[in-house]
């Protein structure tokens, strides 16, 4: 059931329409699909749990729908997004994020990081922290005139759709069903986000030196990823058998991953999924990829040491390993990160793993 749509501040903001999905049959991966509508039913959170628990040994990708949007919401974040990139780079460049002190909230603009020799990212990056007094900062006034439906939109995701999946995994671990919920609190500092985040096109011959791979396989930095539905088809997924496949954009759907915090907490048992962008096929090769994103971290302050449970310990978790992160809170994490990120070193293309902190690296996949 769709959420109450909130009040609409008049808006010269054009609607935007997505684009056709791809007409090539790409080897699309096989994910499952969490009906979120079943989660207040009787049962649903233990069946909901039991489906996400076979998915994500798996893959560590997973589809949810249901999730209390209606696709005019999810439309009308795309179009706010396509109004910021529109605006002038000096425009643009007044929100500049701190990325090289590993700030991430505000503006990331084209081409920071060497992908290839002589070849830069072709990326742009607008992020929204979450809306509590700790982290206020200046937003354009595109944001600023659209920012009580901003963030009705956000605090939904934050409420009632990572809510439920924290939830979730709290039951496949055995904890109580507020464990992570507790350790993801709104109202406390952390670097949970909404993203808008525009891929420009590239040329054929721009491809060709990158052989395709927009960005290299790599893991996320938080506890989840949700994507929303993005019609071209550009992700993919790195399998327990090292192949990849693309991420289709299901009809109605947010595409979910599990990122580092989540492993680093359960010592490895939940894997952080490994994923890349390529070129898109040919009938989508000419045009820019805009997504909506939303990024969920754990509290600052929080130690990435894993948790007891009785589930890592029948299954051989509850050792400390190189799957946690001992004496790391989550904070120092994702500031580490963002850093090593544009941090001026050699190309993307040429690291295979890199030192974050505390003698933690994070890998990169061909």
């Amino acid at each position: 059931m769709a959420a109450a749509v909130a009040s609409q501040p008049a808006s010269s903001i054009p609607t935007y329409h997505q684009i056709p999905e791809t007409q090539y049959e790409l080897d699309w991966a096989q994910l499952a699909t969490l009906d979120l509508s079943q989660f207040d039913q009787p049962g649903g959170k233990e069946k909901l749990a039991k489906q996400l628990s076979e998915a994500i040994e798996k893959i560590g990708f997973f589809y949810i729908t249901d999730f209390g949007l209606t696709q005019e919401q999810v439309d009308r974040q795309f179009a706010i997004g396509k109004e910021v990139f529109q605006l002038s780079t000096e425009e643009k460049l007044k929100y500049r994020a701190d990325l090289e002190n590993g700030g991430y909230n505000g503006y990331k603009p084209l081409g920071l990081r060497e992908v290839r020799p002589g070849v830069h990212d072709n990326t742009e990056i607008y992020n929204i922290p979450k809306f509590i007094p700790e982290l206020e900062r200046p937003h354009p006034d595109v944001i600023n005139t659209n920012r009580a439906e901003i963030e009705h939109f956000a605090r939904h995701i934050n409420d009632h759709v990572v809510g439920r999946l924290l939830v979730l995994f709290a039951i496949i671990l055995e904890l109580p069903e507020d464990y992570f919920l507790q350790r993801h609190r709104y109202n406390q500092r952390s670097d949970c986000h909404l993203r808008y985040m525009k891929y420009h096109h590239r040329t054929a011959e721009q491809n060709k030196i990158l052989e395709n791979v927009w960005v290299k396989g790599h893991t996320d930095f938080g506890s989840l990823t949700l994507l929303f539905r993005q019609p071209v088809a550009a992700l993919q997924v790195r399998t327990p058998e090292g192949s990849w496949k693309w991420v289709k954009p299901y009809p109605g759907s947010i595409t979910v991953n599990v990122a580092d915090s989540l492993e680093f907490l359960t010592n490895g048992f939940l894997k952080s999924s490994i994923h890349r962008v390529v070129a898109p096929p040919p009938d989508q090769a000419d045009v820019d990829r805009l997504g909506v994103l939303y990024f969920v971290r754990p509290e600052d302050t929080l130690e990435l040491r894993p948790v007891v449970s009785d589930v890592l310990q029948r299954r051989g978790y509850d050792k400390s390993t190189d799957g946690a992160a001992v004496g790391i809170t989550a904070g120092e994490w994702v500031k580490a990160r963002v850093a090593k990120g544009v941090a001026k070193e050699k190309p993307r293309s040429e690291v295979a793993e890199q030192n974050i902190i505390g003698g933690k690296s994070a890998k990169y996949y061909d």
